[in-house]
């Protein structure tokens, strides 16, 4: 399978795998809140086993979206890069968030961190990190080597110590 249709496919499976309740999608001009500790994690396929997602608003797959994600310390998410602007706000924990040819970040909790569209990036979370993903169109992932070339979410991971998670079976 090629690069390109495996990150298609880890756009379509952030839908498939990831809860998402009525609720998470807004109901027009009815209110929308919920806890922490009442949502339910999964893991979101081509992303390291260390993180797992559960979406808050929208349609990861379709368009604009926040998801609300809890990641392992220690877990890296390699050099990769987005369709959509990613912007992150880190609600506990501590992560490093580096870009090409930047100097890296350190978020602590409260912290927030834009990531332009189509910029290389990689993300280490340092302290169990629980954090808002946002993206502003259908959120996508693109894996990529030293010299910039897509590769595959298990090439990357592997390099990491990494496994990439997959889709439930049905």
């Amino acid at each position: 399978m090629n690069v390109r249709c495996f990150a298609s496919l880890v756009s379509l499976g952030l839908l498939m795998a990831l809860p998402v309740s009525a609720a998470a999608q807004g109901a027009g001009d009815t209110m929308v809140g919920r806890n922490v500790a009442d949502q339910k994690f999964a893991p979101v396929p081509g992303l390291p086993t260390c993180g797992n997602g559960a979406v808050q608003s929208g349609d990861p797959s379709q368009g604009a979206s926040i998801i609300l994600a809890k990641i392992a310390a220690g877990c890296v998410v390699p050099w990769h890069w987005h369709t959509p602007t990613e912007r992150l706000m880190l609600v506990s924990g501590t992560a490093k968030v580096e870009m090409k040819d930047g100097a890296p970040f350190t978020m602590h909790a409260g912290g927030f961190a834009a990531l332009p569209s189509k910029h290389v990036h990689q993300f280490t979370c340092q302290q169990a990190c629980l954090m808002y993903i946002s993206s502003d169109t259908a959120f996508d992932l693109h894996y990529v080597n030293a010299q910039g070339g897509e590769i595959s979410p298990a090439d990357a991971l592997t390099a990491v110590k990494e496994t990439a998670a997959v889709p439930p079976s049905k």
